[in-house]
């Protein structure tokens, strides 16, 4: 596999070792029951590679209780396993994207991003907290500015008195742009991501680089409250 091979002294079959690092980095952490339901393998098969990892130094547990019995592990990257996505990230992560298509359904792809696009979303809500829109707006473009978009907010030219407050996020620049070239649902996962953080707006893609233009813009409209229904007699 090209790009920046992960260490040889391990065991596992390479794409199995490259589906745990996609699935925690999409996920933040997983038990290893999970892991080897998402990735078809067996418990005891999972523990090994994930020892392995941990060897390598790619990947670190804590313990937590949730009920009765022994502790459960939740694994998570570490830094040294985070670092795998800087340099070179791009072709990092197309190498993993493409051993998973390779040996993973594409339902499987598919509820992963789904799921990245939750945490993500609601991390973004913390982030971000309450209040009015304008606000929310103004510090979820700064967190994509710190990811590496060239991300800027403005009120949408389109709106009229009957889609009064509407905004537009416009991104001049892709930090996944290989990645969407080749995944484009990638980008159906961003415009999920966006509805999910702002459930109270009704958005949708404006533009779209991968078509036409030079950036990809979203356009949010505030959802109008719902009026009472009267009262039956």
């Amino acid at each position: 596999m090209g790009g920046h091979p992960l260490p040889a002294s391990a065991s596992a079959p390479l794409p199995t070792r490259d589906g745990v690092l996609a699935v925690l980095l999409r996920q933040g952490e997983a038990t290893a029951a999970e892991l080897a339901e998402i990735l078809s393998v067996s418990v005891q098969a999972m523990r090994r590679h994930l020892r392995s990892l941990e060897d390598d130094a790619l990947v670190e547990a804590s313990a937590s209780a949730a009920g009765p019995g022994r502790p459960t592990n939740h694994w998570r990257l570490t830094s040294q396993g985070q670092e795998r996505f800087g340099d070179g990230s791009e072709t990092f992560a197309l190498d993993l994207l493409h051993s998973m298509a390779a040996h993973l359904p594409p339902e499987t792809i598919a509820t992963l991003m789904a799921q990245q696009a939750e945490e993500k979303s609601r991390h973004y809500r913390h982030q971000i907290g309450s209040g009015p829109l304008e606000d929310r707006l103004e510090r979820l473009t700064e967190l994509r500015r710190a990811e590496g978009y060239v991300a800027d907010l403005s009120p949408d030219p389109s709106q009229d008195d009957a889609s009064p407050g509407a905004w537009t996020i416009r991104e001049h620049h892709c930090s996944v742009v290989r990645i969407a070239e080749e995944f484009p649902q990638v980008c159906d996962q961003e415009l999920q991501l966006l509805r999910l953080t702002f459930p109270d707006c009704q958005i949708e893609r404006v533009q779209w680089r991968l078509q036409e233009g030079h950036s990809c813009g979203f356009r949010l409209q505030p959802r109008l409250p719902r009026l009472a229904q009267p009262a039956l007699p």
